[in-house]
Parts: C-alpha cells; sequence; structure tokens
C-alpha cells in the first residue's frame, strides 16, 4: 500500500489523511476536443464506504480533474486495509483517462456522481454518472454505469451499463444502494431528464448479485415542468425499500419519500417531508457563488429503521442565510419531525450537510461554514465542522478542518467542493471524508479523511470535549420576506438551470 499522498495541511484540527494523490490524467485522454477550462489536481465530490465485513477496510472515490463545464476527466479509487491510515489506487473504466474505450460500457469522455455501497458479504459496487458532450446537445450521450469490486476496492469489473441514452436524454445524480441483509440485492437510482422540462426518476434493481440488472425503469413522474433530483434509497428492516429525493417545480422544491415493499416492483404515492427553502451561498464580499448542496438532501438509516434527513435550509434565518436543517421518521417514511437547526453557529452561512447515523444511533452531521471569513475580499475563508448527538436534541461540535481558502476551489456553475460530501463510521468513531483547497495561491483542491475523537453513545454529551448546543426549529410565525421568497424560487431556478445546462 501506499504511503499518505503528503502530510496534512497545516490548517487542520484533527488527525487527517490526504487520500488524493496528484494526477496521473494526461491532457487528451478524454479523446474529445476541451469545451472548458480544466482544473488539474483537483479532486471534488469524494464518497466514503466501509465493507461491514472487515471494517478496516475502507473504500473511498472522487472525481479527478474537474471540468468548468461540467463533470471530471475521471473517477479515482482507493482502498485503504488498515483504517484510513494509507491508500491504494484503483480506478474502474468509467472514462476514457480511466480505461474505458469502444470495447466496453465508459467509452465516454468524462465521468461524475460517483457513489460507492458495500453488500453485506463485502462486494463493493460503484455508480458513476458518465457521459460525453453536453447535456441536450446534438452529439451528447450518456449512461448510468456500474463496476464491482470482490477484493476490498483493488480491483473493478468491467463497468455494466443500467441505461444508455443520445442527445435527447440525460441522466443525472445517481446514488447505489445494496440491501444490507440480503447480498443479492442492489438498487440504483437517478433523475433522468427528457427534455428540457421533464426529469422523472429511474430505478433499476439486481436481485443477483450484480450478475444481471433489471431493465431501469420510471418509478415516479412528476408532470411536465417539474423533475426529480437526488434520488437516494435507504433500506428498513422487513426489507422496505425507501426513495428520498427533491422534487424541482417552476417555483417550488420539495422533498418526498415513497415506500416499496417488494424490491422495487411496486411504488406508493410519494409523500411530502418537508418544503425546501435554500437560498444558497455567497461570497459577502464579492458575492461570487458558491455552488454547495442546496436542492439536495442526505440520508442516513439509524437502529430501528429511524431515517434521517439533512439538508440546507434558509427558514431558521427568515430567508437571510441557509442553516442545516434536519428531520427524522420512525414509521418508514409516512410522517416526519418538524425540521430542527443542526449547525452550531447561526449566525453565518452553513451549507452542503452530510448526515450519518452510527450503529449505536448516535447521529453525525458534517458541513461547511463562513464563521471565519473576513471583509478581505481576496479569499473566502470557510471551516469544515462536525456535530454528533445521541439524543437528536443537544449536540456536541467538533472543528474538522479550517479555514481554508474556497476561492482556491475549481468554478464550475460557482465555487465547486462537490454537491455532496461522504461521513461513515466504524465501531470507533465517525470517519468524515471531504474535499477541501490546498494551502498556498493555486487552484487546488484534494480529498481528506479525518479521525474526529471518539463521541460516546451517551446523553450526557456537555461533558465532553467541545462546544454543546440544542438544535431549534424554526420561531414561532418566523416567516421569509418577499425578498427571502424571491431568493428561494431564484435558487430552484438556478438548481434547475444547473442540471440541464451543465453535466454533473
Amino acid at each position: 500500500m501506499m504511503p499518505p499522498p503528503g502530510g496534512p495541511p497545516p490548517f487542520t484540527s484533527v488527525t487527517q489523511v490526504r487520500v488524493s494523490p496528484p494526477s496521473t490524467f494526461s491532457a487528451g485522454c478524454d479523446g474529445v476536443p476541451a469545451t472548458g477550462t480544466l482544473y488539474t489536481n483537483t479532486a471534488a465530490e469524494p464518497y466514503l464506504a466501509v465493507n461491514p465485513t472487515s471494517p478496516m477496510n475502507l473504500i473511498s472515490a472522487w472525481q479527478q480533474n474537474r471540468w468548468s463545464d461540467g463533470g471530471a476527466q475521471g473517477l479515482n479509487l482507493a482502498a485503504s486495509f488498515d483504517g484510513g491510515m494509507s491508500w491504494t489506487p484503483s480506478n474502474a473504466a468509467f472514462s476514457r483517462c480511466t480505461g474505458g474505450n469502444s470495447g466496453n460500457a465508459g467509452n465516454y469522455a468524462r465521468a461524475t456522481d460517483v457513489w460507492l455501497t458495500v453488500s453485506p458479504t463485502g462486494v463493493v459496487y460503484a455508480l458513476s454518472l458518465s457521459f460525453t458532450g453536453g447535456t441536450l446537445r446534438p452529439g451528447s450521450s450518456s449512461g448510468m454505469l456500474v463496476a464491482k469490486s470482490q477484493d476490498g476496492g483493488l480491483i473493478w469489473s468491467a463497468p455494466i451499463a443500467l441505461i444508455q441514452d443520445g442527445a435527447t436524454v440525460f441522466n443525472d445524480k445517481g446514488s447505489i444502494t445494496a440491501d444490507p441483509t440480503d447480498a443479492n440485492y442492489v438498487y440504483a437510482v437517478w433523475d433522468r431528464l427528457t427534455g428540457q422540462t421533464a426529469g422523472p426518476s429511474y430505478f433499476a434493481v439486481t436481485a443477483d448479485g450484480g450478475a444481471t440488472w433489471q431493465a431501469a425503469r420510471s418509478i415516479y413522474d412528476p408532470g411536465p415542468q417539474s423533475q426529480t433530483l437526488g434520488n437516494q434509497i435507504v433500506v428498513l428492516p422487513g426489507d422496505v425499500v425507501v426513495n428520498i429525493f427533491t422534487e424541482l417545480g417552476a417555483t417550488s422544491a420539495l422533498l418526498r419519500a415513497m415506500q416499496s415493499n417488494d424490491h422495487g416492483a411496486t411504488w406508493s404515492a410519494p409523500v411530502t417531508v418537508a418544503d425546501l427553502q435554500a437560498v444558497g451561498t455567497t461570497d459577502p464580499n464579492t458575492h461570487a457563488v458558491v455552488r454547495d448542496g442546496s436542492g439536495l438532501v442526505s440520508v442516513s438509516v439509524g437502529p430501528g429503521g429511524i431515517i434521517y434527513i439533512a439538508w440546507q435550509d434558509s427558514r431558521f434565518s427568515g430567508g437571510q442565510h441557509d442553516g442545516i436543517a434536519m428531520t427524522h421518521s420512525s414509521d418508514g417514511g409516512l410522517t416526519w419531525s418538524v425540521p430542527v437547526q443542526v449547525n452550531a453557529d447561526h449566525s453565518v452561512p452553513a451549507f452542503t450537510p452530510t448526515i450519518h447515523v452510527r450503529a449505536d444511533g448516535v447521529i453525525g452531521v458534517t458541513y461547511y461554514d463562513l464563521r471565519n471569513e473576513t471583509s478581505s475580499p481576496a479569499s473566502l475563508l470557510t471551516d469544515c465542522w462536525l456535530v454528533t448527538s445521541s439524543d437528536g436534541v443537544t449536540f456536541r461540535e467538533s472543528h474538522l478542518s479550517g479555514p481554508f481558502d474556497l476561492d482556491l476551489a475549481p468554478i464550475s456553475q460557482g465555487l465547486f467542493l462537490g454537491d455532496y460530501e461522504s461521513l461513515a463510521s466504524t465501531a470507533s468513531g465517525f470517519l468524515p471524508f471531504y474535499v477541501q483547497t490546498d494551502a498556498g495561491t493555486q487552484v487546488r483542491s484534494d480529498a481528506f479523511i479525518a479521525f474526529p475523537p471518539a463521541t460516546a453513545a451517551t446523553r450526557a454529551l456537555a461533558g465532553a470535549a467541545g462546544a454543546t448546543f440544542q438544535a431549534l426549529a424554526a420561531p414561532a410565525g418566523m416567516t421569509p420576506t418577499p425578498a427571502a421568497r424571491q431568493r428561494v424560487m431564484e435558487r430552484i431556478r438556478l438548481t434547475r438551470a444547473q442540471r440541464r445546462h451543465q453535466p454533473g
């Protein structure tokens, strides 16, 4: 195995290992003329999975070398067998830069939106959105590709295409979930943009451990002028399968959930979890746009099948800036708790949350915020945080890293670290996996795994290190101003435009 590729940056608050090595991709490996700016040695949108049969085996993935006009040259993968302290790089043939060619399903110029899952027998699955050309542009194509590894993430199979489409359709924002109790079943779900106005949820399932996949099909169509986004499947006790997603209309964004009791053969009508009121993040000095996780949600299942969801939302500040909202359901997604704010500093923008619930029931949420930003327009100082709770009421905050300069991130419809980050856990604690920019003056970013101090699964969080605070619902009677409502609608329009005008 390779040692950690370089030491941690000087702005680390906890033990941290850089996982992404310097890029080895050549400038022309995608085989098509450049149409945007290539940001070499940038990592974005990471994912981390833990092998349940061998918890010291971690598998990671991220976008490598982001393009300004969508996607990356390739997806890099890596495996660790010592709990994340050292990593062996690998890759799957999801794009031409990682071995895709006319002889396999990976004959695409770019790849993005990587997602990982591990079956209860230790088989690792990776999902990629792979594409060539712009969204819905003449000559373009896209596909959802799956590769699997049976040795903990070192060697990957040739990818299988769950769906492949030409210029009239674009497949976007997929996720993949292995059934935690039945290794035969793995579920993939994504949104499929059909022209400029529609985008149903598409679904594919394997019932034989990935040997074959049932034909991809629509499981929910929100109708004209609407689309779904960020579909994610969780599996509850009793093999209840729940799809969580955002439904984007012309002027509204709804968080919704739908349920299947037969491995995805049939689905209930969706229920509304909450309305999403994100206004998005901008540099307070220059007003430069941060491409954050607004419009998307993060989902995790805790003991007893309780579903937890986190997202960024401005309801707690009356529409002034986004905080981090959390809700939960104890009845399979039929009813949901009142959203509460779980980021510690309510006075500044917080964005791109990731939620994960450990096997002992402790909730963890990571996010970025701007509390250390200054009045200088020369930088955008950003920190990464972890908050934890054993009861969903009292939270403890831990500083993971920062401040780092977000202005050194690649620009892809805004300063871009990823539409999502990642958070996993073992019995010994949480494992945040996230991207931050590097020290210096060059545009560069890397993926890091952090090892924050373990949090005991007790209610005595106030006695642990770190500040504690109470999760709070939005104040009664607080309503956004007309200007704030306008900002929410503008963010919805921007999110829809991003998906339809820039791949990945």
